[in-house]
């Protein structure tokens, strides 16, 4: 098998830190020498890092193959026309990486392809004798990611494996979709990283069904939740709040009418709740907090072809909202902030004193009159219930505005954050929230690009009928920092056996020609015996340097070569690089000493 020389190998290892890094993966992967930053969101693979990355497409590719799905390749520079009949053209916006030929044809570089794989099969099968099938490929994708962060989690050009579903009937698409969930949870296990499965939002993508599997690590961008009584666990832009039941009528009727009341110098909930506790006392004897104010926060949704309209959501003070959810119920368009341009353009929204009367149905504005601004509430504002929230005049804010008696909303949305020890969506206990790692994505697509691309089949009784469709997602580039990530210690990186660039590191150390020598022989006798080794030859480097780098690399077995040699019988060292335990073998024995703790995991 493979020999790589460190005296000769593509490599340096950093002893400092990369300025731009900010995860401890992503440190590591940089100071290891796996990957190198060519630009913002974009990186190149060096060779070692290349022989992890090609580590996991193995483990993808075998277990894609055991389901029956079929591996083909499309280009990553594609045309126009089939983003522009779905009209993914306009709705990725921003994020789509646009150019144009010679000949001045647009084109772009490929986010995800599922327009290329619904004309592959439109072009090729006809009738449902020809499904139901399966087909993937493992390939560079492209998205301008307006804030790359995090090295390879979060990317504008990245590796990745997307496969496809096509099914006659939406009981085959359920045959499908289970298959390669299972198949998912077979590579997720082979990884090496703890993970959940949770329910999540289709978005951009569309279709129904839809499930993430996250890789849980506290410095992941998603944020999950968890009850532990029912197992329920979904993606915080997934989860659904109950909307809250409505006040009893008695209590209603017992709320005084709504009144200005004067609250100066009140820019936030907290001095607000002061001002109004000590001025203007509830009625119901009880302390303001800030959970009786409504908050109502303006931005601007920007859509795909610039378009930007403002929003505002109503929800508690004691909460925020929470972007990521927000986006997800808003896509396409994406968030934008609302700006002073902007406040001069509606005068009638007044800064820290927003408040119903000037929004939705209350404005008294038409549906289709631009200067109305659309309102949506969260689902935990109760028809009925009695708030103090702004009267749209600096310096005044109003008491005792109830829902549904003084002030209505376009709708509702699930924007506000959601906390630990916040109810179950399922009413069977409380949530807890936790960070993870999107490293893969599966949708019930149903018919939405097959629709658009009309693709069609002869069913059974000669009548065409159209393809329903799943799609799923594994982030290749992506599992390489998950792993990284989830397995780093204080030393370094800490490989799982089926992912490490190789299967032993031998260092050897000293000057004596003699231990190179046989350092040498061992290194071959290993190779030959089916290992990839990762050799450490360098003459002139310290054994100090040589041992930091070891543990800096992170293959999970290390052999020392060294002063053992001068034991009768002589002998080396084996560490395991995760728990750090050390043994000395026979250097007679070495060899299958090392293939045996290769081979036993």
């Amino acid at each position: 098998m493979t020999v790589l020389r460190m005296s000769s190998l593509f490599l340096r290892t950093l002893r400092e830190d990369p300025a731009d890094a900010e995860l401890p993966g992503h440190r590591l992967l940089v100071r290891a020498g796996y990957i190198r930053r060519a630009a913002p969101g974009v990186y190149s693979w060096l060779p070692l890092g290349l022989r992890v990355l090609r580590k996991v497409e193995v483990v993808v590719r075998e277990e894609m193959d055991a389901i029956g799905a079929q591996e083909l390749l499309f280009p990553a520079l594609l045309p126009r026309e089939p983003y522009e009949a779905t009209g993914r053209w306009t709705d990725y916006g921003d994020n789509l990486f646009r150019l144009t030929d010679r000949k001045h044809a647009d084109m772009l570089l490929g986010p995800t392809h599922e327009e290329m794989f619904t004309l592959a099969v439109k072009d090729l099968y006809s009738s449902y004798k020809d499904l139901p099938l399966a087909l993937y490929q493992i390939q560079t994708k492209y998205r301008d990611e307006a804030r790359p962060r995090a090295g390879l989690l979060r990317g504008r050009e990245f590796v990745m494996k997307d496969s496809y579903s096509f099914d006659v009937s939406d009981a085959g698409l359920q045959a499908s979709y289970d298959a390669h969930r299972a198949a998912y949870i077979r590579i997720f296990d082979r990884l090496g990283f703890d993970y959940v499965i949770v329910q999540a939002m289709s978005g951009a993508m569309g279709g129904s069904a839809s499930e993430e599997f996250l890789a849980i690590d506290p410095n992941g961008e998603d944020t999950f939740v968890r009850c532990d009584a029912s197992g329920y666990a979904a993606n915080v832009e997934a989860v659904v709040v109950p909307q809250a039941p409505p006040v009893e009528a008695e209590v209603v009727a017992a709320t005084p009418a709504a009144v200005e009341v004067d609250t100066p110098d009140t820019p936030t909930i907290d001095t607000l709740v002061a001002v109004l506790n000590e001025r203007h006392p509830r009625h119901d004897g009880r302390p303001w907090t800030a959970a009786d104010t409504l908050k109502n926060v303006v931005l601007m949704l920007k859509a795909g072809d610039g378009t930007r309209t403002p929003l505002v959501v109503g929800l508690p003070g004691d909460r925020q909202v929470d972007e990521k959810r927000l986006e997800a119920q808003v896509a396409p368009e994406e968030l934008d902030d609302f700006t002073e341009a902007d406040f001069a353009a509606w005068p009638g929204l007044v800064r820290g004193y927003i408040g119903p009367a000037a929004l939705g149905p209350n404005s008294g504005l038409a549906q289709e009159d631009p200067r109305r601004v659309r309102y949506l509430l969260d689902p935990s504002v109760a028809e009925g219930s009695a708030w103090a929230t702004g009267a749209n005049t600096p310096g005044v804010h109003v008491v005792n505005l109830v829902h549904g008696r003084d002030f209505s909303a376009d709708g509702i949305i699930q924007a506000a954050e959601v906390r630990d020890g916040d109810p179950s969506p399922d009413g069977a206990g409380e949530l807890r929230t936790a960070r993870g790692i999107e490293m893969g994505h599966i949708f019930q697509l149903g018919r939405k690009y097959a629709d658009a691309l009309g693709l069609k089949v002869l069913d059974e009784h000669g009548k065409l009928v159209t393809v329903t469709m799943g799609s799923y997602g594994i982030g290749v580039s992506r599992a390489v920092a998950a792993v990284a990530e989830g397995t780093l210690d204080e030393l370094g990186l800490c490989w799982p056996r089926a992912l490490a660039p190789a299967d032993v590191h031998v260092v050897a150390t000293g000057k004596d020609a003699a231990v190179f020598e046989k350092a040498g022989e061992l290194v071959a006798a290993m190779a030959a015996q089916g290992l990839d080794v990762l050799f450490d030859d360098r003459v002139k480097v310290s054994p100090g340097v040589k041992f930091k780098d070891a543990e800096l690399i992170g293959v999970p077995t290390i052999v020392v070569v060294g002063k053992g040699l001068e034991a009768n019988p002589p002998v080396a060292e084996i560490k395991d690089r995760r728990s750090g335990q050390r043994r000395e073998v026979a250097v007679d024995a070495l060899v299958n000493e090392v293939l045996a703790e290769v081979r036993g995991g």
